[in-house]
């Protein structure tokens, strides 16, 4: 099968043939056909040591993992988790994982907190970068009739941006500010304004992303370039936001996040900073901040965004820029390493 291969730190990904993975009896076999571009993979091409908190990827690594396609192969034990078996010719998108599935955070639907847990696209378990992908039966769900493959392979990102507004307690009539417009951002304000905030801004240093804020759901977009943000959301909402969500993740940006809250308001780090970041802890302690951390996801919120997408009520195409086949993803991965107007890559094999 085709995929795209990590062949060492800062180099381009190389398109190669590999043999097809083979699932295991608890597990299927997905034609994919669909994949999207997370910032994680492209800040991991990038790691050299663990630094960053992550192992470097070895040598032939295909990464991946907001993927969904057609399922080809049935392993003889695999169920899921509704007890039914899965078929040939079911369309599903999958947790970017393979879990034990009889741990207390598998059972509580933690299963990326699973000690025993093979993550899609981090190493010996390929990800959604190829023809092919190998995914737990008890991890895969499948895609509703309303809900096309492409926006199949949204449901990851958004399942992180329904996780960061779960953990800010989200209250109807909270004041947002968000602090990045990439897809996370995107994401982050559109559940923001489905579960009824009043405002919802973006802020950002590139105008062009703030383009497509209100399609996602923001009510005003600040382009952080030429304006004083915390005055400019003064200016829109009549006081400072009551949640702050840092969806950048650089050095830098949860100091600034803290900067912009208020006297005992809630900062959400929902950006992955793989660097070393400083912090001044006197300024969070002064306004005496919640500050909440976020990883990843449960896997009620890829059901939730399931079944949202399926009826109609949530609508993330806008956040797709740009579909591409495996003739030009390599060139499209290393346009995302600098800083533009895109937001989401899809890569479609079958291009």
């Amino acid at each position: 099968m085709r995929a795209a291969l990590f062949e060492a730190p800062g180099q381009p990904l190389v398109i190669g043939e590999v043999e097809a993975p083979q699932p295991l009896p608890s597990e299927l076999l997905v034609k994919v056909k669909a994949c999207g571009i997370c910032g994680t993979d492209l800040h991991l091409t990038g790691v050299t040591d663990r630094s960053g908190g992550m192992a470097p990827l070895s040598q032939g690594t295909i990464m991946g993992h907001e993927f969904c396609g057609e399922v080809v192969e049935v392993g003889a034990q695999t169920r899921n988790p509704a007890g039914r078996n899965w078929h040939e010719g079911d369309r599903v998108c999958a947790l970017p994982y393979i879990a034990c599935g009889h741990c207390l955070n598998c059972l509580a639907g933690h299963g990326h907190r699973c000690t025993m847990a093979s993550y899609n696209g981090m190493g010996s378990l390929g990800g959604g970068y190829a023809d092919y992908v190998r995914v737990g039966g008890a991890e895969a769900l499948a895609l509703p009739a309303g809900v096309d493959y492409r926006a199949g392979a949204l449901v990851e990102p958004l399942a992180v941006g329904l996780h960061a507004v779960r953990v800010a307690k989200l209250q109807p009539g909270d004041a947002v500010l968000i602090v990045g417009g990439g897809p996370i951002g995107l994401a982050v304000a559109m559940w923001c304004r489905f579960f009824g905030a009043r405002h919802v801004v973006i802020s950002d240093l590139l105008a062009g992303r703030l383009d497509k804020a209100a399609a996602m759901g923001a009510t005003d977009g600040i382009d952080a370039s030429k304006e004083d943000v915390v005055g400019r959301y003064k200016q829109i909402a009549g006081s400072r936001a009551d949640v702050i969500f840092d969806c950048v993740g650089v050095p830098g940006s949860q100091q600034l996040a803290m900067d912009y809250t208020p006297m005992n308001g809630r900062v959400v780090v929902a950006g992955v900073c793989m660097r070393p970041d400083t912090v001044m802890p006197v300024k969070a302690i002064t306004k005496e901040l919640q500050v909440n951390y976020v990883y990843m996801y449960e896997r009620r919120d890829f059901e939730l965004a399931l079944e949202m997408l399926d009826h109609e009520r949530i609508d993330a195409s806008s956040m797709i820029t740009e579909i591409v086949g495996f003739d030009a993803f390599s060139a499209a991965f290393e346009g995302l390493k600098t800083p533009s107007d895109q937001c989401k890559i899809l890569l479609d094999p079958h291009l």
